[in-house]
């Protein structure tokens, strides 16, 4: 499936996917809400208004919305979103118990995003429809804390992992009903 288009939803202006072949990419000035539709997705919807320090977040107006969103995109036409493990938005979607399939088909799984060469262990999950994956177990967890990292870093999706969230939503075709 190598080269079949993937739209790559909410990422920064500077991400590693805008090098990626067959990765259709909308950041902030493209806008993911302005996205078509017809292929798998690789959602990285904003987690301010979602995690554990909410409370002294500042998301944009409409933030919060974009997150549900994306969550829909992925059950429509398959593909994986990426958010904190602690967010409340696996609640709020009814993504389900992790490793269950949930009524839409999707999975919710836990991860550390070090298992792809992030320089600490930013525990998140993967929300799939599609296949479950393999994931590239290690024992080992860097030493590094996410919350001293600096912005860019924290932001950054690293380039194994981006690679691993796009092979996994091109095997995540949905069929769609005509």
């Amino acid at each position: 499936m190598t080269g079949a288009t993937v739209a790559a939803l909410f990422v920064r202006s500077d991400s590693i996917y805008k090098s990626m072949p067959g990765v259709d990419c909308y950041d902030l000035e493209r806008d993911a809400l302005s996205w078509p539709g017809g292929c798998p997705v690789v959602a990285h919807p904003p987690c301010r208004a979602w995690g554990q320090l909410s409370h002294l977040a500042k998301p944009r107006p409409g933030e919060r919305e974009l997150s549900l969103w994306a969550i829909e995109q992925v059950r429509l036409w398959g593909g994986v979103l990426e958010h904190p493990y602690a967010s409340r938005l696996w609640a709020e979607s009814g993504c389900g118990s992790f490793g269950v399939r949930d009524r839409f088909g999707g999975v919710l799984l836990p991860v550390y995003q070090s298992f792809w060469g992030h320089p600490a262990p930013k525990k998140t999950c993967l929300y799939v429809v599609g296949p479950v994956p393999e994931i590239p177990w290690s024992s080992w967890l860097p030493p590094g804390r996410v919350d001293r990292l600096s912005q860019l870093l924290r932001e950054h999706t690293p380039p194994k992992l981006a690679l691993f969230l796009v092979e996994l939503a091109r095997s995540c075709v949905v069929e769609v009903a005509a």
